[in-house]
C-alpha cells in the first residue's frame, strides 16, 4: 500500500455510455480501479429476455466493444476493472471477457464472478410480498413477470476483490457498491466504521453516473458553461484510508468538476438526503461539505451512516401490454391547426375500427410535449404530431402508427415525413422489499489465476 490516496476511475455510467472516455482513463495509469456502471431498472428485465432467447448472452450487449478498447492498457497498468455489465449473466459475461483476451493476445484473464441477484424462483415461493409502487400483492403481475433482480450490496463484491482478478463482474447490485467496495477492500475497512463507509458510498453516488460529475447533463450555454464539452472527461474519486474524499478527472479532458457539479450530482435520484437506503448503510448526507481545492478539484466531507435495512429491494420487470406509436409533420401558415385536426381524425379512426386505448397521448413535439399546449405561445412555421398509444391488444397498437402514417394522402394539406409504424412491448418495473437472509450472494473466479 503507498500513501497515496486509492483512486478509482469511471469508465461508463449506463448502458449505452460513450467508450473514449474509459479509453483515456484506461491508459493514463493512474487510476487503481476502473468501473463500469451499465445497469438501470430495466436494462436487467431486457437482458434477462436475451437469455432466455440465448443462455450464452444476457450480458451488456456493450461488453466486448468496451473490454476490447481498454482492457490491454488496464493490464499494462495494473488497473483492475469492476463491473455489473454481467447484468443477467454475469458468469457468460466472465467467459466472453476470457475469449476476448484470448483472441487478443493477452493469454487467459480470470475474472472473477458475482451473482444470486437473480431471484425470480424465490420470490414466487414467497407469501405476502408487496410491490412498493401500487401497494397491490406480487401475485397481481407475477402471471407476466420477466425478471426480478435483489440490489446485492459491496459486501459481495469485496469477497470477489479478494480473489486478486484484473476484472470482477458482478450483476444486479447498489450502484454505489461498485465504488465504494474498492475501497473497503483495499483499505480493510470494516462493515460498521459508519463515517467511511458513508464517505465510500457518497464516492460512488457522484460517481456512478460518470459525466454527470463533469458537466453532462449539466451545461446550460450562458448559464452553467461547461468548456470542451465534445471531449467530455469522466470523473476519478481519490478516497485516502481514514475516508477522505476528493473528486476530480484526469487533466486535458473536456468539462468541469467544482462544487456546483457535485452539487446536482449528489442530489440526483436522492429520495431522502437524510436516510438515503442502500444495501450497505443508510447515508446520510444533511452535512455534507463540497469545497473547491484547486480547478476541477473539490473534497468532500462531513456524509454519514446508519446501519443498512434487514431487506434487499428487489426491482421485478414484467410485461405490461404494447405501445403503438406514429409520427407526422406538417410545415407552413396554418401548421398547428392541421396537426390538431389529423389528431382528432386519427382518433375518429381508430374508434370507427372498434379499437379502445385506456392511455392516449397526443403531443406537437416542442410545443404540448411536456407542459401542455400555453395558449400564448408563439405559433411555430413547422409542428411535428406524435400519437401514442398504451393497450394490452398488439393489433390495436400496430393501428395507431398505420393510421397515423396514413396522414400522407389521408388527412389535412401537407402532411410529410410520417415514421414507419412502431410497436413496443412494455417491460414495466416495481419494487419489493426481500429479507436479507433469504438472499444466497454466490461468488466463483472463471479462469486460472
Amino acid at each position: 500500500m503507498t500513501d497515496r490516496p486509492l483512486r478509482i476511475g469511471v469508465g461508463a455510467g449506463f448502458a449505452d455510455d460513450r467508450i473514449a472516455p474509459a479509453v483515456d482513463m484506461a491508459k493514463c495509469g493512474t487510476v487503481d480501479w476502473l468501473v463500469f456502471e451499465c445497469l438501470a431498472e430495466r436494462t436487467v428485465g431486457r437482458e434477462n429476455l436475451t437469455r432466455q432467447k440465448n443462455p450464452e448472452k444476457g450480458y451488456n450487449p456493450w461488453l466486448e466493444q468496451r473490454m476490447e478498447a481498454v482492457l490491454a492498457h488496464c493490464l499494462d497498468h495494473g488497473t483492475r476493472i469492476v463491473t455489473n455489465m454481467g447484468a443477467a449473466n454475469p458468469a457468460g459475461a466472465a467467459r466472453a471477457t476470457r475469449r476476448l483476451a484470448s483472441d487478443m493476445g493477452l493469454g487467459d484473464v480470470p475474472c472473477a464472478v458475482v451473482q444470486g441477484d437473480d431471484v425470480a424462483e424465490l420470490v414466487r415461493t414467497q407469501p405476502h410480498l408487496k410491490l412498493l409502487e401500487s401497494g397491490e400483492p406480487l401475485e397481481s403481475i407475477l402471471p407476466r413477470m420477466a425478471s426480478a433482480n435483489a440490489y446485492l450490496g459491496a459486501d459481495a463484491i469485496c469477497r470477489a476483490l479478494a480473489a486478486k482478478t484484473p476484472v470482477t463482474i458482478t450483476g444486479r447490485v447498489g450502484d454505489p457498491c461498485l465504488f465504494l467496495a474498492p475501497a473497503m477492500h483495499h483499505y480493510g475497512w470494516s462493515y460498521d466504521d459508519w463515517p467511511k463507509l458513508a464517505q465510500g458510498t457518497t464516492a460512488g453516488h457522484l460517481l456512478e453516473c460518470s459525466a454527470q460529475l463533469t458537466g453532462g447533463c449539466f451545461a446550460d450555454p450562458g448559464m452553467k458553461d461547461v468548456p470542451g464539452l465534445a471531449e467530455l472527461g469522466y470523473p476519478i474519486a481519490e478516497i485516502d484510508a481514514d475516508g477522505g474524499l476528493v473528486v476530480t478527472k484526469l487533466e486535458d479532458t473536456g468539462g468541469r468538476i467544482d462544487v456546483a457539479t457535485c452539487s446536482e450530482q449528489i442530489l440526483y435520484e436522492m429520495h431522502d438526503p437524510s436516510a438515503y437506503i442502500t444495501p450497505d448503510c443508510v447515508l446520510d448526507i444533511t452535512d455534507l461539505t463540497l469545497t473547491d481545492e484547486a480547478p476541477h478539484r473539490v473534497r468532500v466531507a462531513g456524509a454519514r451512516a446508519r446501519p443498512r435495512t434487514d431487506s434487499y429491494k428487489v426491482t421485478v420487470g414484467y410485461f405490461d401490454g404494447y405501445i403503438g406509436e406514429g409520427q407526422v409533420s406538417y410545415a407552413g401558415i396554418n401548421a398547428v391547426a392541421r396537426a390538431e385536426l389529423a389528431a382528432e381524425v386519427v382518433k375518429e379512426r381508430l374508434r370507427l375500427r372498434g379499437f379502445h386505448y385506456p392511455e392516449m397521448r397526443v403531443d406537437l413535439i416542442g410545443m404540448s410535449s411536456l407542459h401542455g399546449m400555453k395558449d400564448d405561445r408563439p405559433e411555430p412555421y413547422e409542428v411535428r404530431l406524435r400519437i401514442a398509444a398504451r393497450t394490452d391488444d398488439r393489433k390495436a397498437a400496430e393501428a395507431v402508427g398505420f393510421e397515423v402514417r396514413a396522414m400522407h394522402v389521408n388527412g389535412p394539406a401537407g402532411g410529410g415525413g410520417g415514421s414507419d409504424p412502431s410497436v413496443r412491448e412494455i417491460l414495466a418495473v416495481q419494487s419489493l422489499l426481500l429479507d436479507r437472509k433469504l438472499v444466497e450472494p454466490e461468488v466463483f473466479v472463471e479462469g486460472e489465476l
